[in-house]
C-alpha cells in the first residue's frame, strides 16, 4: 500500500486574511512540500495539470524536477496531465528527462480533464474532447517503446521512423489512466493493462467504486493481462491535524470557499458545513482528522475498494504553508504507519 500526497498548487485568496500568493511563492511551497513528503517517508507525490490564474501548477514536470536533488526516493507523477489538449511527444519527453535525473522516479498520469481551459489555449475543440484522449493516449503509449516510432492520426501531424529522446531510465515509463468515476474509463484502463486512479470527491461514498474496479480487473483479466500486479489509487480531499476538532475546523474554511467557486462555475447548488460534515462521516469522500481517524479510513477503503495506493489531496484550496506541511508531517509520520499496520492486521486474519 502506497501513500503520498496530491496538489493542484491553489493560490486562491487566504479565506481569513484576504491574501493571495504569487504562482512564484506558491510553487516555492510546493517544493518544500515535497521535500517533507520523502523527508516523512511518503512514497509518492503528483501535481495537477491547470491553465487558471488559481492554479499555478501549467507545468508539472518542471516543478517536480526542482525538488528532485532535495529528494532521494518519492516518486513523482503528473496528477493529472490533461492529454486531450497536450502533444504527447513533449509531454513523454519531459517525463522521460525528470525520470533521467530522479534515477527512475517519474510516472505519468493522464486524464481528459475537468477543467477545459486547456483546450483553447492549445487550439482545441471540445467537441472533440474523447477522440482528442483515445487518440493522443495511443501515440503516447507508443512513445514508451523502444526504437523508431511511425504514427498517424487525425488532430496530430504524423511521425514517421523516428526516435523519442531522451530515453527514460524505466523500461516502460509508467502511464496511469485517471477518471472521475465513468465505468468508460474503468474498463479502457483495464483492457490497455494500464494502471488505474479514480477522483473520489464530492457528495459520494467511496466504497461505491468498488463497481469501478471490478470493472477495470474484469477488463483486465479479459485482455489477458495480470490483474495481480496492476496498481489502483485513489485520490481525495483530506487533511490531518493533532485531533479530529483541529482538522474539521482547519480545513472547513478553505474548503467551503474553494468548492462555492466551482459550485457557482459549474451552477451546481451552494456548498454548506451540513455538506462538509456528511462528507467528513466515516462513509464520506473528505479523509478528515486526526491521524486514528484518517488511517481508519484508508483501511476501510482499502478492504473494500481494493487500491493499493491512496493520495491525500491538501490543501483544498489555500491554506497557511505551516499547515499543510504539519498535515504533510502526520501523515507520513503517525497516518502510515498506523494504515500500514492495519494492513498488516487484515491480511493475517
Amino acid at each position: 500500500m502506497e501513500l503520498g500526497i496530491s496538489t493542484f498548487v491553489e493560490t486562491t485568496p487566504d479565506v481569513n486574511t484576504g491574501v493571495t500568493l504569487s504562482h512564484a511563492e506558491r510553487l516555492r511551497e510546493v517544493v518544500e512540500e515535497i521535500v517533507l513528503a520523502d523527508q516523512v517517508g511518503l512514497d509518492v507525490y503528483g501535481v495537477g495539470e491547470h491553465h487558471r490564474p488559481d492554479f499555478a501548477a501549467s507545468s508539472p514536470a518542471v516543478l517536480m524536477a526542482a525538488a528532485v536533488p532535495l529528494t532521494t526516493r518519492i516518486r513523482l507523477t503528473s496528477a493529472v496531465m490533461i492529454l486531450s489538449s497536450a502533444d504527447p511527444v513533449r509531454v513523454f519527453q519531459d517525463f522521460a528527462t525528470l525520470d533521467g535525473i530522479s534515477g527512475g522516479r517519474a510516472e505519468i498520469m493522464v486524464g481528459r480533464g475537468s477543467f477545459v481551459e486547456s483546450f483553447p489555449l492549445f487550439g482545441y475543440d471540445l467537441k472533440d474532447y474523447e477522440e482528442l484522449f483515445d487518440e493522443k493516449l495511443d501515440l503516447l503509449l507508443k512513445l514508451r517503446e523502444p526504437g523508431k516510432v511511425s504514427w498517424s492520426g487525425k488532430h496530430r501531424p504524423a511521425i514517421t521512423n523516428l526516435e523519442i529522446y531522451p530515453r527514460p531510465e524505466q523500461n516502460p515509463l509508467p502511464v496511469w489512466i485517471a477518471s472521475a468515476g465513468t465505468p468508460e474509463s474503468a474498463v479502457r484502463a483495464g483492457t490497455l493493462g494500464l494502471p488505474f486512479a479514480l477522483a473520489i470527491i464530492g457528495n459520494v461514498n467511496p466504497s461505491d467504486y468498488a463497481m469501478h474496479v471490478r470493472l477495470y480487473k474484469e477488463a483486465a483479466a479479459k485482455a489477458g493481462h495480470d490483474v495481480s500486479k496492476l496498481p489502483i489509487a485513489t485520490h481525495s480531499h483530506g487533511y490531518v491535524a493533532e485531533t479530529d476538532e483541529l482538522a474539521v475546523e482547519g480545513f472547513f474554511p478553505s474548503t467551503h470557499a474553494r468548492t462555492n467557486v466551482r459550485a457557482v462555475e459549474k451552477g451546481l447548488p451552494s456548498y454548506h458545513r451540513a455538506d462538509y460534515d456528511a462528507a467528513r462521516s466515516f462513509d464520506g469522500a473528505l479523509y478528515v482528522g486526526d491521524p486514528d481517524t484518517v488511517a481508519r479510513k484508508i483501511i476501510h477503503l482499502y478492504e473494500h475498494v481494493g487500491i493499493t495506493r491512496f493520495l491525500l489531496h491538501v490543501p483544498h484550496g489555500s491554506m497557511p504553508h505551516a499547515q499543510v506541511m504539519q498535515a504533510i508531517r502526520l501523515f507520513g509520520t503517525e497516518v502510515a504507519p498506523r494504515v500500514h499496520e492495519g494492513i498488516k492486521r487484515l491480511k493475517q486474519v
